[in-house]
């Protein structure tokens, strides 16, 4: 065991970096992974995996686990000043200042239905899981990933004229 926590430190050390906040929480889980992968070991096959991707999967694993059970979510972001929309979503002071690309971001937004957009808000302004999104909601988990998809894919096309059949403009702008 010794040569194998001296060949696969610096593996799961650099994920443990990666995924904690701090070096402190990193240590702990390393410490975890370690002793996790101990009682694994005779889960590995050879056959299967190699022994690295044996350990990255394991403290891939267990650093997941720890986040989830942290219940980490993204800092909640100040919303611009404005008008807010019957679905939550803050209205720009000076539309003017919106890049055309925002703009049209923003207009696809808001051309979704209000169960998209809360779905969509709660997906990528909160970082909540669908299993989340579905207890928020109340809305069964099948349609809370149908209306993300839809959604996605209408601003997609909304961001892309290509895809949605409009003209292009021409390069260089002039007319």
């Amino acid at each position: 065991m010794r040569d194998s926590l001296e060949a696969y430190s610096p593996l799961v050390w650099s994920l443990a970096r990666r995924l904690c906040h701090d070096r402190a929480e990193a240590e702990d889980a390393v410490q975890e992974i370690f002793v996790d992968l101990w009682r694994s070991a005779g889960r590995f096959n050879p056959a299967v995996a190699s022994e690295p991707t044996f350990v990255a999967m394991i403290a891939r694993r267990r650093l997941i686990d720890r986040l989830r059970r942290a219940g980490r979510r993204i800092a909640p972001v100040a919303m611009p000043e404005g008008d807010v929309s019957s679905a939550g979503m803050a209205t720009p002071a000076a539309p003017a200042e919106l890049s055309e690309e925002a703009r049209v971001a923003l207009d696809a937004m808001r051309s979704l239905s209000d169960e998209q957009q809360r779905v969509l808000q709660l997906s990528i302004m909160q970082g909540r899981s669908h299993a989340e999104i579905a207890q928020i909601t109340g809305m069964p988990l099948g349609t809370v990933k149908t209306h993300a998809r839809r959604g996605l894919i209408r601003i997609r096309e909304a961001l892309d004229p290509s895809r949605s059949g409009r003209p292009q403009p021409a390069a260089g702008g002039g007319a």
